[in-house]
């Protein structure tokens, strides 16, 4: 019978630390697929025109699908404009929350992260709203 000296297990060990190696890498893989899809898709709202009066938010919304975790980037010019979260009632009536009860967005790029439900947005300038500055996004 043949001894078994140290060396001999060495070359046994080989595929075991490349099988580690690839497992290792692999789960670095998934870690990193699962952060990019929570981080969801970014929308600027309006498309190139932006947060404006000259968009039909009701035809940019449709055949889009949002999810939880989603970014909405409204670009808009701070002298006319400005973005408020609103319930249904504000959007529906166009009318800004009392201060403080509706999150007031004026810096002229602001990014949005959406949670699931029905969001609605509209600028609180006086006659934008009714104009038809303001959207609608339901979130899966």
């Amino acid at each position: 019978m043949a001894a078994r000296g140290r060396g001999s297990a060495a070359g046994s060990r080989a595929p075991l630390v490349a099988g580690a190696a690839f497992l290792c890498v692999a789960v670095l893989l998934l870690a990193a697929a699962i952060q990019a899809a929570e981080a969801g898709t970014t929308y600027l709202v309006g498309d190139a025109a932006g947060w404006t009066r000259n968009v039909d938010y009701g035809q940019w919304v449709a055949g889009k699908t949002f999810h939880a975790g989603d970014i909405l980037v409204f670009k808009y010019n701070t002298t006319w404009h400005d973005v408020t979260w609103v319930s249904k009632g504000g959007y529906r009536k166009c009318i800004v929350s009392p201060k403080g009860r509706a999150p007031v967005y004026h810096t002229g790029y602001d990014a949005v992260t959406l949670p699931r439900g029905t969001h609605y947005f509209i600028c609180g300038a006086p006659g934008h709203c009714s104009a038809g500055m303001k959207l609608a996004v339901t979130v899966c």
